[in-house]
């Protein structure tokens, strides 16, 4: 088989007047590059290597959705993004306290 067809088969193009994908505007500096920042941490585990640990994070990212979240170190991302890890922390500090006391 050859991946070859005859030109009967092509159709005008009609463009949909409703686009399924919306795009946000993207700051581009003068080099033509943009950083993407962290929004949220969504998971953690610990990797289990040999002969050591290593604590990951899931990490959603701006523009993109909780699908394509990744997995980073842990102790990069505290060290890039310290704001990150003090929500989490005064997160889980509201959670642990109950009446004044902690659990």
């Amino acid at each position: 088989m050859h991946n070859v067809f005859h030109i009967s088969q092509l159709r005008k193009y009609t463009p949909d007047p409703n686009p399924a994908i919306v795009s946000e505007p993207i700051e581009i500096t003068a080099g033509l590059v943009y950083e993407e920042q962290p929004i949220q941490i969504l998971d953690r585990r610990i990797n289990q290597l040999r002969n050591k640990q290593l604590p990951l994070v899931k990490v959603l990212w701006s523009n993109h959705t909780s699908q394509e979240a990744t997995w980073e170190i842990e102790e990069e991302m505290k060290a890039k993004y310290p704001q990150l890890f003090e929500v989490i922390f005064h997160y889980m500090e509201k959670v642990i306290s109950f009446d004044g006391e902690t659990l």
